[in-house]
């Protein structure tokens, strides 16, 4: 497992063409779970960008490949907003990381790849989402919980065919075969959406090792109960372990809030009589 930035931290985000200014904290934590012998995921939290890679379980040198991918994307720094270039550049300096490695396997090596990115669109500050595999980002907000990634995976290919359903596709014996993965000599080829990035949100970004044992109610119930990202990263892993912990399990919350002097300004001054 390899992480690049620091756990429990914030920084402070100035929204372009605004005076407002925004605080990003957020925590982290990875467990190899209760089955496994190794912990293949990996995480980045070095803003402007936050992500989970989850090595291919059954292939060769999943932690090796999920580490290239963070180490990549650890690298884009000095910067408060970065665009889907400056990404899509640093996941194919990765593939070719990982294929170096994946050559020395018969199996090859590979990694999903999910999180969020500040950047600018039409001025304004926007999550920029990317998505590869079946790790996943959640946005929590005024107490609604949604999926904003879609699956790269068999069993989400049959449930957008009707084929099974979302229940079906928990417990299907093709649960963990993905149909999209950095590696393997391909191009990457992330999905891409954009959220607005609005005080109060929280972003969630896991590997499946969360998913395959919580379902979505059960993952806004922490969400939603927990005051802290440290404390939601904390009962989520913790919770996930509890119902089996299957699968490594690697879990990335990160709140915007306005900064406390905004907060402060926005009071009514006091008066003395």
């Amino acid at each position: 497992m390899t992480q690049i930035g620091d756990s429990n931290a914030h920084v402070s985000v100035v929204l372009p063409g605004a005076a407002d200014t925004l605080t990003l904290t957020w925590s982290f934590m990875s467990d190899r779970g209760n089955k496994r012998a190794v912990n293949e995921d990996s995480v980045v939290a070095n803003p402007p960008l936050f992500a989970v890679a989850d090595g291919m379980g059954g292939h060769s040198a999943g932690d090796i490949a999920s580490a290239a991918v963070v180490t990549r994307l650890g690298d884009i720094t000095g910067r408060a907003y970065i665009d889907g270039d400056t990404i899509d550049r640093a996941l194919e300096s990765a593939r070719a990381d990982i294929d170096r490695v994946g050559d020395e396997s018969v199996l090859g090596t590979g990694t999903t790849v999910t999180g969020v990115a500040l950047t600018i669109v039409d001025d304004e500050a926007q999550w920029a989402v990317f998505n590869i595999g079946d790790s996943r980002v959640y946005l929590f907000a005024d107490g609604v919980l949604e999926q904003i990634t879609t699956d790269h995976s068999v069993v989400q290919e049959m449930v957008a065919a009707g084929l099974i359903t979302r229940e079906q596709a928990d417990v299907h014996p093709d649960s963990n075969v993905i149909t999209r993965a950095v590696g393997f000599h391909d191009t990457p080829v992330p999905d891409y959406s954009l959220i607005p990035v609005v005080p109060g949100q929280r972003i969630l970004v896991c590997s499946d090792g969360l998913t395959k044992e919580l379902t979505d109610h059960g993952i806004r119930h922490y969400l939603a109960t927990t005051e802290s990202a440290e404390r939601a990263v904390s009962e989520l892993v913790a919770a996930s372990l509890a119902n089996g912990g299957r699968d490594n399990v690697t879990v990335l919350v990160v709140d915007v809030s306005l900064a406390v002097d905004e907060i402060e300004s926005t009071r009514p001054s006091a008066r003395t009589r």
